[in-house]
């Protein structure tokens, strides 16, 4: 993940209408090189190399059309994430440990682009000292432990996001700020927070990529987010009949993206199931949603994981016009709405859709 910022008071002189690297790595073997990567859409992409000199020192010189994120690399695990623009930045690491050890000058988004990471390390290494306990917990079948190393893990996770946003509103006219908008925010759970901050990104970055596959992102959200009406969805049924969301208006209504190929789903279908017992005869209902295209091996999922709710399919996978509807990129993925319609939630599960169904149907 990525953070970016100029420490105040450092400067470097420019190179004229591209930008100057240049950077010395202690402990590096002279002839060595290093390699220059932009990050694309997807994946790092290869864009310039250099030798490293007898005292470690480096330089490359070039041009780029827009400030970006690049990765200055001596192998794929030992490098340094920064900032590229059309200017001079400098940088000094020990080679054995490039991206603990470096320093960097004439980037003050190279900086941020630092703190940002900084701010991930701590969370991350709680998440990892929960798995193992987890697991265990799990094997053991001890659902208790279970439950509370979920809410924890919740809790490091809100901690974790109310950090990032505290340093996207601290840097608005940052590009850190709007690419951590656009990879750190979930915009099913705080489209109000990455909406807001888009507008002030149309004001002070408008010709950023970031910011318009910001824009893109959330444009695709806009009637699907929490406090929006659910839109209506009518598809078949296994027996050849067809239902619609708005058929079970009254009641509290989880709906549930899934499908039979679908491990992680039917992973999940136990919890579903045993909150759909608890709950059912207190106004909730499932209205399950298949991107299966078998009817077959949908209808046998259904009767194997014992789901006895309404389920709908029109059976064309991620074609799925429910889908398309709800802007489903993933699954599982479920939607809550309220006796009216109106969405109340998303992509709740485990511990969280518990809790939250305990909450609206006390």
């Amino acid at each position: 993940m990525l953070s970016a910022c100029n420490k105040k008071g450092t400067t470097a002189e420019t190179s004229g209408n591209g930008y100057k690297i240049t950077g010395k790595f202690k402990n590096a073997a002279e002839g060595s090189k290093v390699y220059l990567d932009e990050l694309g859409e997807q994946q790092f992409v290869a864009r310039d190399t250099a030798e490293i000199g007898k005292d470690g020192s480096f330089e490359m010189t070039g041009t780029v059309p827009e400030t970006g994120i690049y990765k200055l690399a001596l192998d794929p695990q030992n490098a340094i994430l920064f900032v590229l623009e059309n200017k001079a930045i400098e940088f000094e690491a020990d080679a054995k440990n490039v991206s603990e050890t470096y320093t960097v000058k004439g980037s003050k988004d190279s900086e941020l682009l630092k703190e940002l990471n900084g701010l991930m390390v701590a969370p991350q290494k709680q998440m990892e000292g929960l798995k193992a306990r987890y697991i265990a917990a799990t094997n053991a079948g001890q659902q208790d432990s279970v439950k509370a190393i979920e809410a924890t893990a919740n809790n490091i996770q809100r901690a974790s996001e109310n950090n990032f946003k505290n340093f996207i509103r601290r840097n608005p006219n940052s590009i850190m700020s709007v690419y951590s908008t656009l990879t750190l925010i979930n915009p099913e759970e705080q489209y109000a927070f990455a909406d807001s901050m888009l507008a002030v990104y149309k004001k002070t970055q408008p010709e950023s990529k970031y910011t318009k596959a910001l824009n893109e992102r959330l444009s695709k959200l806009g009637n699907v987010t929490v406090g929006s009406m659910a839109p209506d969805i009518t598809l078949p049924t296994p027996d050849g009949g067809t239902q619609s969301l708005s058929s079970l208006k009254g009641k509290y209504v989880l709906i549930d993206f899934w499908a039979s190929w679908c491990g992680p789903c039917r992973r999940e279908n136990p919890n579903v199931v045993k909150m759909y017992n608890k709950y059912k005869d207190k106004g909730f209902e499932i209205f399950g949603v298949s991107f299966d295209q078998s009817k077959e091996k949908w209808v046998e999922a259904i009767a194997k994981d014992k789901l006895t709710w309404p389920h709908v399919s029109d059976l064309k996978g991620w074609e799925s016009a429910a889908g398309k509807l709800y802007n489903i990129t993933a699954i599982p993925h479920t939607v809550l709405i309220d006796k009216e319609g109106k969405i109340i939630a998303k992509n709740l599960r485990g511990a969280a859709l518990e809790a939250k169904l305990a909450e609206v149907l006390k």
